[in-house]
């Protein structure tokens, strides 16, 4: 998941802060995440601020989950590879778990393309989700949601 969108950068990109708007569209995709892929074993997020608070946010709007870490790979300019190598070792203790990434673009994009091998780096609205079922090595995308998504799907319905 990318983060929601964040204030503009003014001193130090690590602490910007979400917008209301960016906290709105955290709060939508908390409740389509919960419709949807109900609990998470783990939350890992950067230790920017706006990701920590979108993590937060979706915990508040009543996604579960076990635990929330920091994770210091999750960083805008973070290597998908090594964020690959870190979840290969955590489901080789923990092969079933439910895990919930809250980064930052282009990141995010990467890790699409690094955990489906797909070629594809998509691009990523604000609060938008990439649900990925993924056993070490392999992966494959199943959906991509964000609020603009689901705001169109609720005008065709």
């Amino acid at each position: 998941m990318r983060h929601g969108e964040a204030e503009p950068q003014y001193l130090s990109d690590s602490e910007r802060q979400l917008t209301a708007a960016g906290q709105a569209e955290v709060s939508e995709m908390a409740e389509w995440l919960h419709h949807h892929y109900s609990a998470f074993d783990r939350i890992f997020s950067s230790p920017y601020r706006r990701t920590q608070q979108t993590a937060a946010l979706l915990l508040q709007k009543g996604l579960s989950a076990q635990a929330v870490e920091l994770n210091t790979d999750l960083v805008p300019e973070g290597n998908a590879q090594l964020v690959v190598d870190f979840l290969d070792l955590f489901y080789a203790e923990h092969p079933q778990a439910k895990i919930l990434l809250v980064s930052h673009m282009p990141l995010v994009s990467f890790l699409v393309e690094a955990f489906t091998r797909s070629g594809q780096t998509p691009i990523f609205d604000t609060a938008g989700v990439a649900c990925i079922d993924y056993h070490q090595h392999k992966g494959m995308l199943l959906e991509y949601a964000c609020p603009s998504l689901l705001s169109l799907v609720k005008s065709v319905s």
